[in-house]
Protein backbone atom coordinates (compact mmCIF):
# COMPACT_ATOMS: atom_id res chain seq x y z
CA UNK A 1 0.00 0.00 0.00
CA UNK A 2 2.78 2.37 0.94
CA UNK A 3 4.69 1.53 -2.19
CA UNK A 4 1.63 2.26 -4.30
CA UNK A 5 1.17 5.65 -2.68
CA UNK A 6 4.87 6.41 -3.12
CA UNK A 7 4.68 5.41 -6.75
CA UNK A 8 1.67 7.67 -7.33
CA UNK A 9 3.39 10.53 -5.55
CA UNK A 10 6.49 10.15 -7.67
CA UNK A 11 4.41 10.12 -10.85
CA UNK A 12 2.60 13.28 -9.76
CA UNK A 13 5.87 15.00 -8.92
CA UNK A 14 7.35 14.02 -12.28
CA UNK A 15 4.27 15.25 -14.12
CA UNK A 16 4.35 18.51 -12.17
CA UNK A 17 8.00 19.01 -13.03
CA UNK A 18 7.30 18.29 -16.68
CA UNK A 19 4.40 20.73 -16.68
CA UNK A 20 6.55 23.40 -15.05
CA UNK A 21 9.43 22.83 -17.48
CA UNK A 22 7.21 22.74 -20.55
CA UNK A 23 5.25 25.77 -19.33
CA UNK A 24 8.48 27.63 -18.67
CA UNK A 25 9.78 26.87 -22.13
CA UNK A 26 6.49 27.88 -23.78
CA UNK A 27 6.25 31.01 -21.66
CA UNK A 28 9.86 31.93 -22.38
CA UNK A 29 9.34 31.52 -26.13
CA UNK A 30 6.14 33.52 -25.98
CA UNK A 31 7.77 36.34 -24.04
CA UNK A 32 10.79 36.28 -26.33
CA UNK A 33 8.68 36.47 -29.50
CA UNK A 34 6.53 39.21 -28.01
CA UNK A 35 9.63 41.16 -26.99
CA UNK A 36 11.13 40.84 -30.48
CA UNK A 37 7.90 42.04 -32.05
CA UNK A 38 7.73 45.03 -29.73
CA UNK A 39 11.39 45.82 -30.35
CA UNK A 40 11.03 45.85 -34.13
CA UNK A 41 7.67 47.62 -33.91
CA UNK A 42 9.11 50.48 -31.88
CA UNK A 43 12.57 50.53 -33.48
CA UNK A 44 13.24 53.66 -35.51
CA UNK A 45 15.40 53.38 -38.65
CA UNK A 46 18.68 55.30 -38.56
CA UNK A 47 18.66 58.77 -40.04
CA UNK A 48 19.71 58.85 -43.70
CA UNK A 49 22.25 61.37 -44.96
CA UNK A 50 21.04 63.51 -47.87
CA UNK A 51 22.09 66.58 -49.80
CA UNK A 52 19.60 69.43 -50.15
CA UNK A 53 19.03 72.74 -51.85
CA UNK A 54 16.76 75.67 -51.10
CA UNK A 55 14.10 76.37 -53.71
CA UNK A 56 14.08 80.03 -54.69
CA UNK A 57 12.92 82.03 -57.72
CA UNK A 58 15.61 82.63 -60.32
CA UNK A 59 16.05 83.78 -63.88
CA UNK A 60 15.21 81.13 -66.45
CA UNK A 61 16.41 81.11 -70.02
CA UNK A 62 14.09 78.85 -72.01
CA UNK A 63 15.29 77.26 -75.19
CA UNK A 64 14.58 74.81 -77.97
CA UNK A 65 16.91 71.81 -77.84
CA UNK A 66 17.73 69.52 -80.73
CA UNK A 67 20.41 67.28 -82.20
CA UNK A 68 22.41 68.61 -85.14
CA UNK A 69 25.14 67.68 -87.60
CA UNK A 70 28.11 69.92 -88.35
CA UNK A 71 29.09 70.69 -91.90
CA UNK A 72 31.55 73.13 -93.38
CA UNK A 73 30.09 76.22 -95.01
CA UNK A 74 32.27 75.39 -98.02
CA UNK A 75 33.25 71.76 -98.35
CA UNK A 76 33.57 69.45 -101.34
CA UNK A 77 35.13 66.17 -102.44
CA UNK A 78 37.29 67.03 -105.45
CA UNK A 79 37.23 64.76 -108.53
CA UNK A 80 38.94 64.76 -111.93
CA UNK A 81 37.07 65.64 -115.14
CA UNK A 82 39.18 63.66 -117.58
CA UNK A 83 41.08 60.40 -117.66
CA UNK A 84 44.82 60.25 -117.23
CA UNK A 85 47.81 58.98 -115.29
CA UNK A 86 48.83 60.76 -112.08
CA UNK A 87 52.08 62.61 -112.68
CA UNK A 88 52.37 64.82 -109.55
CA UNK A 89 50.63 65.27 -106.17
CA UNK A 90 51.82 68.64 -104.86
CA UNK A 91 50.02 68.55 -101.46
CA UNK A 92 50.01 66.55 -98.24
CA UNK A 93 47.31 65.63 -95.76
CA UNK A 94 45.78 68.40 -93.61
CA UNK A 95 47.56 71.11 -95.54
CA UNK A 96 45.97 74.53 -95.76
CA UNK A 97 45.87 75.61 -99.40
CA UNK A 98 44.95 78.84 -101.11
CA UNK A 99 42.32 79.28 -103.78
CA UNK A 100 43.36 78.07 -107.28
CA UNK A 101 46.31 76.12 -105.85
CA UNK A 102 47.28 73.07 -107.94
CA UNK A 103 46.43 69.85 -106.12
CA UNK A 104 46.94 67.24 -108.88
CA UNK A 105 48.78 67.06 -112.21
CA UNK A 106 47.96 64.40 -114.81
CA UNK A 107 50.16 63.45 -117.75
CA UNK A 108 49.46 66.12 -120.44
CA UNK A 109 52.22 65.58 -123.01
CA UNK A 110 49.82 64.72 -125.85
CA UNK A 111 47.55 67.64 -125.10
CA UNK A 112 50.49 70.09 -125.03
CA UNK A 113 51.70 68.84 -128.42
CA UNK A 114 48.23 69.23 -129.90
CA UNK A 115 48.00 72.72 -128.45
CA UNK A 116 51.35 73.76 -129.92
CA UNK A 117 50.35 72.45 -133.35
CA UNK A 118 47.05 74.25 -133.24
CA UNK A 119 48.74 77.48 -132.16
CA UNK A 120 50.98 77.26 -135.24
CA UNK A 121 47.99 76.69 -137.50
CA UNK A 122 46.19 79.60 -135.84
CA UNK A 123 49.21 81.85 -136.55
CA UNK A 124 49.19 80.80 -140.22
CA UNK A 125 45.49 81.44 -140.56
CA UNK A 126 45.93 84.85 -138.99
CA UNK A 127 48.68 85.69 -141.51
CA UNK A 128 46.45 84.55 -144.39
CA UNK A 129 43.65 86.75 -143.07
CA UNK A 130 45.97 89.78 -142.92
CA UNK A 131 47.10 89.20 -146.50
CA UNK A 132 43.50 88.82 -147.75
CA UNK A 133 42.50 92.06 -146.05
CA UNK A 134 45.39 93.89 -147.70
CA UNK A 135 44.56 92.49 -151.15
CA UNK A 136 40.92 93.41 -150.77
CA UNK A 137 41.92 96.92 -149.79
CA UNK A 138 43.96 97.23 -152.99
CA UNK A 139 41.04 95.89 -155.03
CA UNK A 140 42.84 92.79 -156.29
CA UNK A 141 41.22 90.28 -153.90
CA UNK A 142 37.70 88.97 -153.84
CA UNK A 143 35.31 89.19 -150.92
CA UNK A 144 34.86 85.42 -150.81
CA UNK A 145 38.56 84.92 -150.30
CA UNK A 146 38.49 87.39 -147.41
CA UNK A 147 35.50 85.67 -145.77
CA UNK A 148 37.18 82.29 -146.08
CA UNK A 149 40.35 83.61 -144.45
CA UNK A 150 38.38 85.16 -141.59
CA UNK A 151 36.48 81.91 -140.93
CA UNK A 152 39.69 79.91 -140.93
CA UNK A 153 41.39 82.31 -138.49
CA UNK A 154 38.38 82.29 -136.16
CA UNK A 155 38.16 78.49 -136.21
CA UNK A 156 41.86 78.15 -135.47
CA UNK A 157 41.58 80.54 -132.49
CA UNK A 158 38.61 78.60 -131.13
CA UNK A 159 40.50 75.33 -131.55
CA UNK A 160 43.40 76.76 -129.54
CA UNK A 161 41.00 77.76 -126.78
CA UNK A 162 39.46 74.25 -126.72
CA UNK A 163 42.83 72.53 -126.52
CA UNK A 164 43.88 74.90 -123.75
CA UNK A 165 40.73 73.95 -121.80
CA UNK A 166 41.52 70.26 -122.33
CA UNK A 167 45.03 70.88 -121.08
CA UNK A 168 43.71 72.71 -118.02
CA UNK A 169 41.58 69.66 -117.17
CA UNK A 170 44.79 67.74 -116.60
CA UNK A 171 45.27 69.90 -113.49
CA UNK A 172 43.08 69.78 -110.38
CA UNK A 173 42.96 73.11 -108.53
CA UNK A 174 41.36 74.23 -105.26
CA UNK A 175 38.11 76.15 -105.87
CA UNK A 176 38.50 77.99 -102.55
CA UNK A 177 40.91 78.27 -99.65
CA UNK A 178 40.68 75.54 -97.04
CA UNK A 179 42.19 72.41 -95.57
CA UNK A 180 42.72 69.30 -97.67
CA UNK A 181 42.33 65.80 -96.35
CA UNK A 182 44.15 62.55 -96.98
CA UNK A 183 44.92 61.94 -100.67
CA UNK A 184 43.04 58.97 -102.12
CA UNK A 185 45.34 58.41 -105.11
CA UNK A 186 48.97 57.47 -105.77
CA UNK A 187 51.60 58.45 -108.31
CA UNK A 188 51.28 56.56 -111.59
CA UNK A 189 47.69 55.57 -110.94
CA UNK A 190 45.27 55.74 -113.85
CA UNK A 191 42.22 57.85 -113.03
CA UNK A 192 38.87 57.68 -114.74
CA UNK A 193 36.58 60.71 -114.94
CA UNK A 194 34.77 61.27 -111.65
CA UNK A 195 37.40 59.60 -109.44
CA UNK A 196 37.55 61.26 -105.98
CA UNK A 197 40.99 62.67 -105.23
CA UNK A 198 40.75 64.50 -101.90
CA UNK A 199 38.30 66.42 -99.72
CA UNK A 200 38.62 70.17 -99.23
CA UNK A 201 36.93 71.83 -96.23
CA UNK A 202 36.83 75.45 -95.10
CA UNK A 203 36.92 75.07 -91.30
CA UNK A 204 36.77 78.76 -90.36
CA UNK A 205 32.96 78.82 -90.37
CA UNK A 206 30.76 75.80 -89.73
CA UNK A 207 27.19 75.10 -90.68
CA UNK A 208 24.85 73.20 -88.35
CA UNK A 209 21.74 71.51 -89.70
CA UNK A 210 19.07 70.35 -87.27
CA UNK A 211 15.31 69.87 -87.12
CA UNK A 212 12.62 70.80 -84.61
CA UNK A 213 8.96 69.77 -84.21
CA UNK A 214 6.37 71.89 -85.97
CA UNK A 215 4.94 72.99 -82.59
CA UNK A 216 8.18 74.89 -81.88
CA UNK A 217 8.39 76.60 -85.25
CA UNK A 218 6.64 79.83 -84.08
CA UNK A 219 9.38 80.27 -81.45
CA UNK A 220 12.19 80.48 -84.00
CA UNK A 221 13.28 83.32 -86.25
CA UNK A 222 16.27 84.33 -88.32
CA UNK A 223 19.14 85.72 -86.24
CA UNK A 224 18.34 84.00 -82.94
CA UNK A 225 21.32 82.90 -80.85
CA UNK A 226 22.26 79.24 -81.09
CA UNK A 227 24.60 77.41 -78.73
CA UNK A 228 26.36 74.16 -79.49
CA UNK A 229 27.81 71.53 -77.22
CA UNK A 230 29.78 68.41 -77.99
CA UNK A 231 28.27 65.03 -77.18
CA UNK A 232 28.54 63.88 -73.55
CA UNK A 233 29.13 67.38 -72.13
CA UNK A 234 26.73 69.85 -70.54
CA UNK A 235 28.84 72.84 -71.59
CA UNK A 236 27.89 74.70 -74.77
CA UNK A 237 30.93 76.84 -75.59
CA UNK A 238 30.12 77.52 -79.26
CA UNK A 239 27.74 80.34 -80.19
CA UNK A 240 26.22 81.19 -83.54
CA UNK A 241 23.00 82.37 -85.15
CA UNK A 242 20.17 80.97 -87.25
CA UNK A 243 20.71 81.66 -90.94
CA UNK A 244 17.88 79.73 -92.54
CA UNK A 245 14.49 78.19 -91.74
CA UNK A 246 12.95 75.81 -94.23
CA UNK A 247 9.52 77.22 -95.26
CA UNK A 248 8.17 73.70 -95.68
CA UNK A 249 7.32 71.17 -92.97
CA UNK A 250 8.19 67.58 -93.77
CA UNK A 251 4.78 65.85 -93.96
CA UNK A 252 6.23 62.44 -93.07
CA UNK A 253 8.05 63.45 -89.88
CA UNK A 254 6.34 66.81 -89.06
CA UNK A 255 9.78 68.34 -88.56
CA UNK A 256 11.22 71.63 -89.81
CA UNK A 257 14.82 71.88 -91.03
CA UNK A 258 16.88 74.71 -89.51
CA UNK A 259 20.36 75.87 -90.48
CA UNK A 260 22.74 77.88 -88.30
CA UNK A 261 26.28 79.16 -88.74
CA UNK A 262 28.94 79.09 -86.05
CA UNK A 263 32.45 80.54 -86.10
CA UNK A 264 35.19 77.95 -85.64
CA UNK A 265 38.45 79.87 -85.28
CA UNK A 266 40.16 77.19 -83.16
CA UNK A 267 39.07 74.31 -85.36
CA UNK A 268 37.38 72.32 -82.57
CA UNK A 269 34.34 71.58 -84.69
CA UNK A 270 34.73 68.98 -87.43
CA UNK A 271 32.43 68.40 -90.44
CA UNK A 272 30.10 65.46 -89.86
CA UNK A 273 30.31 65.80 -86.07
CA UNK A 274 27.34 65.20 -83.75
CA UNK A 275 26.44 68.22 -81.58
CA UNK A 276 23.76 69.28 -79.13
CA UNK A 277 21.92 72.39 -80.28
CA UNK A 278 20.07 74.87 -78.11
CA UNK A 279 18.22 77.90 -79.47
CA UNK A 280 17.97 80.49 -76.71
CA UNK A 281 14.64 82.23 -76.16
CA UNK A 282 13.95 85.46 -74.19
CA UNK A 283 14.81 85.21 -70.48
CA UNK A 284 12.07 84.78 -67.87
CA UNK A 285 12.17 85.85 -64.21
CA UNK A 286 10.87 84.41 -60.92
CA UNK A 287 10.82 80.80 -62.06
CA UNK A 288 11.06 78.02 -59.47
CA UNK A 289 13.50 75.37 -60.61
CA UNK A 290 15.38 72.44 -59.07
CA UNK A 291 18.24 70.19 -60.14
CA UNK A 292 16.94 67.27 -62.14
CA UNK A 293 18.42 64.89 -59.56
CA UNK A 294 15.82 66.10 -57.04
CA UNK A 295 12.89 64.89 -59.16
CA UNK A 296 11.81 61.26 -58.94
CA UNK A 297 9.46 59.73 -61.49
CA UNK A 298 7.13 56.86 -60.62
CA UNK A 299 3.94 55.26 -61.88
CA UNK A 300 1.96 57.54 -59.57
CA UNK A 301 3.58 60.76 -60.78
CA UNK A 302 6.63 62.93 -60.23
CA UNK A 303 7.54 63.78 -56.65
CA UNK A 304 10.24 65.33 -54.48
CA UNK A 305 11.25 65.02 -50.84
CA UNK A 306 11.02 68.21 -48.77
CA UNK A 307 13.00 68.41 -45.53
CA UNK A 308 10.98 69.83 -42.61
CA UNK A 309 11.54 70.11 -38.85
CA UNK A 310 9.91 67.32 -36.90
CA UNK A 311 6.64 68.27 -35.20
CA UNK A 312 6.96 68.68 -31.40
CA UNK A 313 5.56 65.88 -29.24
CA UNK A 314 2.23 66.26 -27.38
CA UNK A 315 1.99 68.16 -24.08
CA UNK A 316 3.64 66.24 -21.24
CA UNK A 317 1.43 65.09 -18.30
CA UNK A 318 1.45 67.14 -15.10
CA UNK A 319 4.28 66.30 -12.74
CA UNK A 320 3.37 64.55 -9.47
CA UNK A 321 4.91 67.32 -7.38
CA UNK A 322 2.57 70.06 -8.67
CA UNK A 323 -0.62 68.94 -6.82
CA UNK A 324 1.20 69.51 -3.48
CA UNK A 325 0.90 73.27 -3.98
CA UNK A 326 -2.90 73.26 -3.84
CA UNK A 327 -3.25 71.81 -0.31
CA UNK A 328 -0.65 74.25 0.92
CA UNK A 329 -2.69 77.12 -0.47
CA UNK A 330 -5.82 75.63 1.04
CA UNK A 331 -4.24 75.48 4.47
CA UNK A 332 -3.32 79.14 4.17
CA UNK A 333 -6.97 80.16 3.84
CA UNK A 334 -8.05 79.05 7.34
CA UNK A 335 -5.04 80.81 8.79
CA UNK A 336 -6.09 84.04 7.08
CA UNK A 337 -9.74 83.59 8.12
CA UNK A 338 -8.90 83.38 11.82
CA UNK A 339 -6.39 86.04 12.76
CA UNK A 340 -7.33 85.71 16.40
CA UNK A 341 -5.86 82.22 16.49
CA UNK A 342 -2.55 83.40 15.05
CA UNK A 343 -0.84 82.80 18.35
CA UNK A 344 -1.95 79.19 18.40
CA UNK A 345 -0.86 78.74 14.79
CA UNK A 346 2.53 80.28 15.56
CA UNK A 347 2.90 78.14 18.62
CA UNK A 348 2.47 74.82 16.77
CA UNK A 349 3.17 75.32 13.05
CA UNK A 350 4.49 71.83 12.65
CA UNK A 351 1.37 70.31 14.21
CA UNK A 352 -0.83 72.30 11.83
CA UNK A 353 1.03 71.13 8.73
CA UNK A 354 1.37 67.54 9.84
CA UNK A 355 -2.25 66.47 9.14
CA UNK A 356 -2.06 67.99 5.63
CA UNK A 357 1.19 66.20 4.93
CA UNK A 358 -0.25 62.96 6.27
CA UNK A 359 -3.30 63.42 4.04
CA UNK A 360 -1.20 63.92 0.94
CA UNK A 361 1.03 60.92 1.61
CA UNK A 362 -1.51 58.27 0.50
CA UNK A 363 -2.24 60.26 -2.65
CA UNK A 364 1.44 60.49 -3.43
CA UNK A 365 1.84 56.76 -2.80
CA UNK A 366 -1.10 56.04 -5.07
CA UNK A 367 0.39 58.19 -7.82
CA UNK A 368 3.53 56.10 -8.01
CA UNK A 369 3.66 54.26 -11.35
CA UNK A 370 3.55 50.56 -11.29
CA UNK A 371 5.99 50.25 -14.17
CA UNK A 372 9.50 51.08 -12.97
CA UNK A 373 10.75 51.63 -16.51
CA UNK A 374 8.19 54.38 -17.07
CA UNK A 375 9.23 56.08 -13.84
CA UNK A 376 12.91 55.88 -14.84
CA UNK A 377 12.09 57.38 -18.23
CA UNK A 378 10.27 60.28 -16.58
CA UNK A 379 13.11 61.06 -14.14
CA UNK A 380 15.63 62.42 -16.70
CA UNK A 381 13.02 64.75 -18.15
CA UNK A 382 12.21 66.18 -14.72
CA UNK A 383 15.78 66.17 -13.46
CA UNK A 384 17.30 68.00 -16.44
CA UNK A 385 14.80 70.54 -17.77
CA UNK A 386 17.49 72.44 -19.68
CA UNK A 387 18.33 69.51 -21.94
CA UNK A 388 15.12 69.62 -24.03
CA UNK A 389 15.66 73.32 -24.54
CA UNK A 390 19.15 72.65 -25.86
CA UNK A 391 17.87 69.94 -28.17
CA UNK A 392 15.17 72.31 -29.38
CA UNK A 393 17.89 74.48 -30.93
CA UNK A 394 18.52 71.66 -33.45
CA UNK A 395 15.20 69.95 -34.09
CA UNK A 396 15.11 66.63 -35.86
CA UNK A 397 14.53 66.79 -39.60
CA UNK A 398 11.97 64.59 -41.33
CA UNK A 399 10.96 64.06 -44.94
CA UNK A 400 7.71 65.00 -46.56
CA UNK A 401 6.90 63.45 -49.94
CA UNK A 402 5.38 66.08 -52.22
CA UNK A 403 3.99 65.38 -55.68
CA UNK A 404 4.84 68.12 -58.17
CA UNK A 405 4.21 69.00 -61.80
CA UNK A 406 7.46 69.46 -63.71
CA UNK A 407 7.81 71.77 -66.69
CA UNK A 408 10.68 72.67 -68.98
CA UNK A 409 14.24 71.43 -68.58
CA UNK A 410 17.43 73.34 -69.15
CA UNK A 411 21.09 72.51 -68.43
CA UNK A 412 20.41 70.02 -65.65
CA UNK A 413 17.59 72.06 -64.12
CA UNK A 414 13.86 71.37 -64.24
CA UNK A 415 11.06 73.89 -63.82
CA UNK A 416 8.48 73.07 -61.13
CA UNK A 417 5.06 74.36 -62.15
CA UNK A 418 2.97 73.12 -59.19
CA UNK A 419 3.61 71.68 -55.73
CA UNK A 420 6.72 73.65 -54.72
CA UNK A 421 6.99 76.81 -52.63
CA UNK A 422 9.85 79.24 -52.42
CA UNK A 423 12.05 78.48 -49.41
CA UNK A 424 11.40 74.73 -49.34
CA UNK A 425 14.46 72.61 -48.63
CA UNK A 426 14.46 69.83 -51.22
CA UNK A 427 16.57 66.67 -51.29
CA UNK A 428 18.86 66.57 -54.33
CA UNK A 429 20.86 63.40 -53.61
CA UNK A 430 20.47 60.29 -51.49
CA UNK A 431 16.83 59.50 -52.35
CA UNK A 432 17.44 55.75 -52.35
CA UNK A 433 15.22 53.99 -49.79
CA UNK A 434 13.70 57.20 -48.51
CA UNK A 435 10.08 57.32 -47.42
CA UNK A 436 7.61 59.85 -46.08
CA UNK A 437 8.27 60.83 -42.45
CA UNK A 438 11.81 59.42 -42.33
CA UNK A 439 14.44 61.17 -40.20
CA UNK A 440 17.39 62.54 -42.16
CA UNK A 441 20.68 64.36 -41.69
CA UNK A 442 21.67 67.09 -44.15
CA UNK A 443 25.21 67.09 -45.56
CA UNK A 444 25.87 69.60 -48.35
CA UNK A 445 29.64 69.21 -48.53
CA UNK A 446 29.26 67.62 -51.97
CA UNK A 447 27.03 69.15 -54.62
CA UNK A 448 25.69 66.41 -56.92
CA UNK A 449 24.70 68.96 -59.57
CA UNK A 450 28.38 69.63 -60.31
CA UNK A 451 30.91 67.21 -61.70
CA UNK A 452 33.47 65.64 -59.38
CA UNK A 453 36.35 67.26 -61.25
CA UNK A 454 34.96 70.78 -60.75
CA UNK A 455 34.41 70.21 -57.03
CA UNK A 456 37.94 68.86 -56.63
CA UNK A 457 39.33 71.97 -58.33
CA UNK A 458 37.29 74.24 -56.01
CA UNK A 459 38.49 72.41 -52.90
Amino acid sequence: MFKRILRVFIVIVVLAVLVIVVGGIVGFNFLRDNGIKQYFATMKPPAATVSTTIAKPSNWTPGVEAIGTVRAVRGVDLTVETAGIVKEIPFHANQKVAANAVLLQLDDAVERADLDAQKAQAALDQTTLTRAVELTRRGVGSDSTLDTARAAASASASQVTRLQAVLDQKQLTAPFAGTVGIPRIDLGQYLAPGTAVVTLQDLDTMRVDFSVPEQQLPLLKIGQTVRLGLGGSDDMPFAGAIRGIDPKIDPSSRLVNIRAEVANPEGKLTPGQFVQVRVELPEEQNVLSLPQTALTTSLYGDYIFVVQPAKPAGTAPAQPAKPDEKPAAATDKPADAKPADAKAADAKPADAMKPAADAMKPAADAAKPADKAAADAAKPAAADPAKPAAEGDKPALVLSQVFVKPGRRNQGMVEIVEGLKAGDEVVTAGQNRLFNGMTVNVDNTIDPTKSANKQADQQ
